[in-house]
């Protein structure tokens, strides 16, 4: 309590702006009160063994399922980096957040067969359709992905969040222990260690049923910003004139960032490693007792995924509109351009009433701490499953809780390390986030979809095809990091100028300058379809699959199982999903291309 009086003191004195209030103060001490209650009662349900602690004892119903599953999606590239696409490139990026119907493939497709295979992990079903092999280099790519995006873009996102809404650089002298720090770092590895302490505690439990108070909160704050944004700029129609062609969906196939071509495909495929494979989100309806429960979790989730545009994305379209209107001040990038990842924490700071600042920065702490939650229980789940067990196959069950809450702190290590490359990458953070996915996906969309659904696929193909696009994606990022700023300035280029400069940038980098300069979304098009082709390829001429292997296949089911997955549905779910399709469609076929 002292420590944030102080906070809020430092607040008023830098950025007066800010008005951090007692009530503000009070509402975040009672948010922390809620979720150390719930934590509390965590603790009293023991868990004796890893699937208590990393499936919840599968007992999760529908509602703590959808709302773990928004709350682990929406961490803070959405409060950060969604806002700050809107900011700089207004509804360029909204493909990706209207892929709900893709969650509804999970919950319509993938729940019945991953319950009828009963997979712990998503690396275990590619041991079980292909080889141990494959299932090595999943999880290999699993815990990069979760090193380079999950925890790299939280945690930073985390520190620019607070620095802004506080107004603070660095603590003051004064606050015990901490004083005279950088906010950045203070603010950053602070979420990072609470967030640990109580998902370490209580495991999947915490993950789940503390989403149930994180995700309500979340909404509310950031609703509160959509409205008071409106009313600010003078209303939708103000925002639509400002921002013009940014209000298009549809791209030109030319466009150097985002043309159509890519955007439609390469959002596709990006989404359908994260939503129907990436253990990350699996593992919340893996914690169902029965399709029921899981798939309608789904549907929930999948309302849920229809807001972030509304309340994430629109909100930083309106802060632009309020920059260009001279009604926002945006802090400034080292090129003297406003800061589009600080357009979200700019509207909490500048247009927020007393006591609803409280309830925002709430909504950030849950948006933060959930995503981080959820990817510490699951990094531990696929460390556990896919290398310790392995390493250790007789130790007990408790000595694998223990070590799952070890296992966790050298990602979170490994991701604090990798921020200063990831703000070399990329000055809006949710386009680093779906660049580096990008890069990543391809090899994993193309292994389940071939796995699950052609029964020609072999062992070989499958580890062939994975270990490619693995390979490709890796030498891609390498690429990024050398080169990849120049490229994209290039790219912006036209006529005599962009063909001087592509010259001169092959001269210095040599023919690898080609690979670089492809266009991010045509090239995860490009690396998806090539993991597909290299798979059938290879599963040509080699041995075919066993009986058992093919057990793994989505057409295996028997009779009796496809009856009990008819009877865990009804009209409630086909309505439902029927709604959520609508809506979807309504979206594109307004913005498809206002302008």
């Amino acid at each position: 309590m002292e420590t944030l009086s102080i906070l809020a003191q430092a607040a008023g004195q830098v950025a007066p702006v800010a008005g951090w209030s007692t009530l503000d103060t009070v509402i975040m001490l009672g948010f922390f009160m809620c979720l150390a209650g719930i934590i509390v009662w965590v603790l009293y349900q023991k868990e004796e063994t890893s699937s208590d602690y990393f499936l919840a004892g599968k007992g999760a119903g529908w509602v703590s399922i959808g709302s773990s599953i928004f709350a682990s999606n929406i961490g803070s590239e959405h409060l950060v980096g969604l806002a700050g696409a809107g900011f700089a490139s207004g509804l360029a990026m909204a493909h990706w957040e209207m892929h709900a119907w893709l969650i509804l493939v999970l919950g319509w497709v993938f729940v019945p067969f991953y319950d009828r295979i009963k997979v712990f992990t998503m690396p275990e079903f590619l041991e079980r359709r292909f080889n141990p092999a494959s299932r090595s280099i999943l999880s290999l790519i699993s815990l990069v992905s979760y090193v380079l995006t999950k925890v790299a873009v939280t945690v930073y996102s985390g520190g620019v969040v607070f620095g802004t809404v506080f107004g603070i650089d660095r603590v003051p002298d004064n606050v015990p222990l901490i004083g005279g720090l950088d906010m950045f770092w203070v603010s950053a590895i602070g979420l990072v260690v609470v967030t640990g302490i109580y998902t370490v505690l209580g495991g999947m439990k915490a993950v789940m049923y503390t989403s149930v108070l994180q995700t309500p909160v979340l909404l509310i704050g950031s609703i509160v910003i959509l409205i008071v944004g409106l009313a600010k700029v003078g209303g939708w129609g103000e925002v639509e004139k400002i921002c013009g062609a940014n209000c298009n969906l549809i791209r030109p196939a030319s466009d150097p960032e985002f043309p159509w071509t890519g955007v439609l495909f390469g959002s596709m495929i990006i989404g359908f490693w994260y939503w129907c494979t990436d253990q990350y989100i699996v593992q919340r309806v893996l914690s169902a007792p029965d399709q029921k429960q899981a798939r309608r979790g789904c549907i929930l989730a999948g309302y849920f995924k229809l807001l972030p545009v509304f309340i994430f994305m629109i909100p930083g379209m309106i802060a632009f509109a309020l920059y260009k209107k001279g009604l926002l001040a945006m802090p400034m990038t080292a090129a003297g351009q406003p800061d589009a990842d600080r357009a979200f924490s700019s509207l909490v700071a500048n247009l927020l009433p007393i006591g609803f600042k409280g309830i925002v920065v709430c909504g950030l702490l849950a948006a933060l701490m959930s995503s981080l939650a959820s990817l510490f229980n699951s990094s531990a789940a696929l460390f556990i499953g896919d290398f310790y067990k392995k390493l250790r196959p007789s130790v007990s069950e408790r000595h694998l809780v223990v070590a799952g809450r070890v296992a966790t702190t050298v990602i979170v290590i490994l991701g604090i390390v990798w921020i200063p490359v990831m703000k070399g990458l990329g000055n809006v953070l949710y386009r680093y986030l779906q660049a580096v996915q990008g890069l990543l996906a391809p090899a994993i969309a193309a292994a389940f979809v071939m796995g699950v659904f052609w029964r020609g696929s072999t062992p070989a193909g499958g580890l062939t095809g994975l270990a490619l696009g693995f390979i490709l994606g890796m030498y891609r990022l390498v690429l990024n990091v050398l080169m990849g700023s120049q490229a994209e300035s290039i790219a912006r280029l036209t006529g005599e100028a962009r063909a001087q400069a592509y010259t001169e940038a092959l001269q210095r980098y040599g023919w690898q300058f080609h690979i670089a300069s492809v266009n991010w979304l045509h090239y995860t098009v490009g690396l998806f379809i090539l993991c597909i082709a290299v798979t059938a390829l290879v599963s040509a001429f080699t041995r075919k699959p066993s009986s058992e292997q093919l057990r793994f296949t989505y057409w295996a089911a028997s009779p009796e199982e496809k009856a009990a997955t008819r009877a865990s549905w009804n009209a409630w779910d086909v309505i439902h999903t029927a709604v959520i399709l609508g809506v979807i469609i309504a979206f594109y076929c307004y913005f498809w291309k206002r302008y």
